[in-house]
């Protein structure tokens, strides 16, 4: 029973009922170990002696108020979110995150990245402006021009700058917005990690070559011919461990907003190509607590849902703090014709660091927390064979990047959260002096954690201090190929 009701029960006169959350939350923070009130408890008889009842009603109230401020003004820059100060985030963070900071498995520094701190690219930001009131959605939420009443041809920038959030098509129109964010940083090859992980250490580890291919989105020089009217294509081959050496997935997704993706694995045991169900990009990927609509952080196609804006929130997200100094390395590789990051040899994830007592998937290192305004967007799949029922996104009002992906069982149970980190975009010029706006990482930290079993797959991690990040390659169509997945699979 919380501390004011108890002084009324016992005159039998419990009349208080506190209903703020924020009191709730200056009287648990009052009461909780720690808290300094404990310590200096003494017994009812000599605090009856001190000081009366109404006295103690107005001390209690006074410094609940006070922890209640505290708590909703929210961590500061320059301080630490850990398990002393975790009650100050308790309305900022899904619960489930927020758990890690309670019980001393995650700790990060809260940085300060304001709203007015985005590097825009130019072309990017110009066609964002230029799309205000040209794009509207149809009846499966796919994106149509409101000129001629069907799919435009070709989309840059955002494609809906201003959402009303009285809008039945906002849910939908923010997932759109996060998209061409993402694709506007063109196709990548990346040699990397998914790991699966426990909560004291690094369980199994993969290696994969990836392979994005974007057709909308990207800037005009970067276009892909598109006959076919594709949206995206993708391409994983597992290269280690040996048991799994030679896996391969293949996707296409096309525009076409009834036409479900086309989706094929190679498994080197059967020899032989096999056709997959759409609903299937949803399961664990290669048994991981990762599915192929993770991405990198939502990968499904958007009229597969039906979606809706739950409401507008004030939270954290995760953030790397080099970046937010500019600070970010990338070299232009001409025979490739290619930007590949070079990233610093940092410990970033929990396992990494022997010293680190928290958990093994912790974000580490340069990983810190900045306070952000979100989107909350609701998905309900319309494949009753996908393995989600619900689908919970927290998307950036400002840069559309997302930020936590919950994922909710058909019977409303929370199964796994998709946690993603944040970037400001770094230009960088080529040799020729074209400039290149690139996401300007220094790590990346993609963790799905599955609550039920308490572990989690984190994706993102190079292969090796030598292997290549390459953003803005420009693909051979073939490589895409159903009969390219034999080749590659071998």
């Amino acid at each position: 029973m919380f501390f004011l009701e108890a002084l009324y029960a016992k005159e039998g006169r419990a009349r208080a009922r506190l209903r703020s959350r924020d009191f709730r939350v200056g009287i648990s923070v009052a009461l909780a170990p720690g808290s300094g009130l404990q310590s200096r408890a003494r017994p009812a008889g000599e605090l009856n002696t001190m000081m009366s009842r109404p006295g103690l009603v107005v001390v209690a109230l006074v410094l609940f108020a006070t922890v209640a401020a505290r708590a909703a003004e929210g961590p500061k820059p320059g301080e630490t979110l850990d398990q002393s100060t975790w009650r100050e985030a308790e309305t900022l963070l899904p619960p489930e995150i927020l758990r890690h900071y309670r019980e001393g498995e995650y700790s990060n520094p809260i940085v300060d990245w304001p709203e007015s701190k985005y590097s825009w690219p130019p072309d990017f930001l110009a066609a964002t402006k230029a799309n205000a009131g040209r794009f509207t959605v149809g009846p499966r939420g796919e994106i149509l021009s409101k000129e001629t009443g069907k799919q435009p041809p070709y989309v840059l920038g955002l494609p809906f700058p201003t959402i009303d959030p009285s809008d039945p098509a906002a849910g939908v129109k923010v997932v759109w917005n996060q998209f061409y964010r993402f694709w506007y940083f063109g196709n990548l090859l990346a040699e990397s990690q998914v790991n699966w992980i426990s909560p004291r250490g690094l369980d199994r580890r993969t290696d994969l070559d990836v392979r994005f291919a974007y057709y909308d989105g990207v800037p005009a020089d970067e276009r892909l011919p598109n006959p076919q009217n594709f949206l995206t294509q993708a391409l994983i081959l597992v290269k280690a461990p040996a048991d799994l050496h030679g896996t391969a997935a293949l996707t296409w997704r096309y525009r076409d907003p009834d036409r479900r993706d086309s989706t094929w694995s190679y498994v080197p045991a059967l020899r032989r190509v096999r056709a997959v169900s759409p609903a299937n990009r949803s399961d664990g990927f290669l048994g991981s607590d990762m599915s192929q609509d993770d991405g990198p952080f939502f990968d499904g196609k958007p009229e597969d849902f039906e979606w809706h804006l739950k409401g507008e929130a004030e939270g954290l997200r995760f953030a790397e703090d080099l970046n937010l100094k500019d600070v970010s390395k990338a070299r232009w590789v001409p025979e490739v014709g290619a930007w590949d990051a070079d990233w610093p040899d940092t410990k970033f994830l929990g396992y990494m660091d022997p010293a680190w007592k928290g958990l093994a998937w912790a974000p580490t290192g340069p990983s810190v927390l900045a306070r952000r305004p979100f989107w909350v967007v609701e998905g309900v799949p319309r494949d009753r064979y996908y393995l989600y029922g619900k689908l919970e996104l927290w998307i950036d009002k400002l840069t559309y990047q997302g930020a936590w992906h919950r994922k909710y069982g058909w019977k409303g149970e929370q199964l796994n959260t998709m946690q993603v980190m944040a970037w400001n975009p770094i230009p960088f010029t080529r040799p020729n002096g074209k400039v290149d706006y690139m996401q300007g990482s220094n790590m990346a930290y993609q963790c799905a954690e599955n609550l039920k079993l308490n572990r989690a797959t984190v994706a993102g991690i190079k292969s090796s201090p030598t292997s290549h990040f390459y953003g803005r390659i420009k693909f051979n169509p073939d490589v895409f190929d159903v009969e390219a997945l034999v080749r590659s699979g071998k």
